[in-house]
């Protein structure tokens, strides 16, 4: 075996045999997975370090994703798969074990854009852009994040003021996934009766998108700017049903849960290369390996990684429940990425060097890890909202 071997996704793992995950599934969720990790192998590794190294998405994965089911495919109307929770968390562990920026498209499409228009739109916006979200035909972005902080949206600065039939909307939005190549937006904006949201088409006069440049994490998706200047958008086009903040962070409660399942790819990623690493690099005349120290370490990893996936799970059974709760998605959240984060470097010890290289995916992962750490809510503020729940006090002001 070539020391620079990528784990082969296709195949189960040693990782996951050691205490058989996949006896807690069902049938339908492991041919999800299945499905997911073979076009994660197939077709996003094959180009991935290239496509991050040439800061390059790769469109043409959108239809591809789209006839597979895995636009939207939790939802269970207009065109999408219907799978379960689990399902939906497993496509997004095999996703993200080849990138997080892959994950993060899935879940931009299905869990913010489409989640809105699914829970908060009328009977015609739904059957006019599900179906075509769906297939992938359209892409839709996520615009509420703003330039001066993402953890306060109460406070965001842009506007909707009512002219007539439509709404003029004026601001900035900024970190908004896929904008530049999206065909609408779902645009959170104050209005005099609160914040609303609204289906912006990308083609209106005043709307500009301009991807962010200079990233080294995330640099094989793509991220933007937007600048609302004036974008006339008719009543039409308000989600009916979304408002004040419940709209946009019921919204990211489903892109979290996602996040929860998703980091756990990355760092089985990262585990797998650790493992055959530790058996085919050889030093003192011998495997790695074989040291209690590389041991260790690799024992610590799977640890984390088998209890992250554990705790994904039980969010799962509960979000199929009905009983999920934010808390438990912050629970989630801020263990499951901070977990993958030291995975990764625990991984990228036992790689030496070599670890640095884009000969080994440890150091992409790492960095894109990074990213997801900060958005869809902050350490920080996943702690408070533990902090909250434990202690009953508000501490975020």
């Amino acid at each position: 075996m070539s020391h620079h071997a990528a784990p082969d996704l296709t195949s189960s793992t040693s990782v996951d045999d050691l205490l058989d995950l996949g006896s807690l599934l069902t049938d339908d969720e492991r041919a999800w997975q299945a499905k997911a990790r073979a076009f994660a192998q197939d077709r996003i590794v094959p180009t991935i370090e290239a496509d991050f190294e040439d800061k390059h998405f790769r469109s043409e994965f959108i239809p591809e994703l789209g006839a597979a089911g895995f636009l939207g495919m939790h939802l269970s109307c207009y065109g999408t798969a219907g799978a379960g929770a689990v399902s939906y968390g497993l496509a997004c562990l095999e996703l993200e074990a080849a990138d997080s920026g892959w994950r993060t498209f899935v879940s931009v499409q299905g869990s913010l854009a489409m989640s809105a228009i699914a829970k908060f739109g009328s009977e015609e916006q739904k059957s006019e852009w599900l179906p075509r979200m769906a297939s992938g035909e359209v892409v839709g972005c996520f615009a509420l994040t703003e330039p001066d902080g993402g953890s306060d949206p109460a406070s965001m600065g842009t506007r909707a003021v009512r002219d007539g039939d439509d709404w003029v909307i004026t601001g900035a939005k900024r970190w908004i996934g896929l904008a530049s190549i999206a065909g609408i937006a779902i645009v959170w904006a104050q209005t005099e009766d609160g914040v609303r949201g609204f289906i912006v088409p990308t083609d209106s006069a005043g709307f500009s998108a301009t991807p962010i440049d200079g990233k080294l994490a995330m640099r094989a998706s793509i991220q933007c700017d937007i600048v609302f200047d004036g974008v006339r958008v008719p009543e039409s086009l308000r989600l009916p049903d979304a408002i004040g903040l419940r709209g946009p962070f019921s919204c990211l409660n489903e892109a979290r849960y996602g996040i929860i399942w998703g980091v756990m790819g990355a760092a089985r990623s990262c585990l797998e290369a650790a493992v055959e690493r530790s058996s085919s690099r050889q030093v003192f005349g011998g495997p790695i390996g074989r040291f209690q120290l590389t041991q260790a370490k690799l024992a610590d990893m799977f640890l984390e990684y088998e209890k992250g996936v554990l705790l994904a799970l039980h969010t799962g059974r509960r979000k199929e429940a009905g009983t999920l709760t934010p808390e438990q998605i912050s629970v989630g959240k801020l263990n499951n990425v901070r977990e993958a984060i030291a995975i990764a470097g625990l991984a990228r010890s036992i790689l030496g060097g070599d670890g640095v290289t884009d000969a080994f995916p440890v150091m992409r992962h790492m960095a894109n890890l990074e990213a997801v750490r900060t958005y869809e809510g902050t350490d920080e503020i996943h702690a408070l909202v533990v902090g909250r729940a434990l202690t009953g006090v508000q501490a975020f002001r």
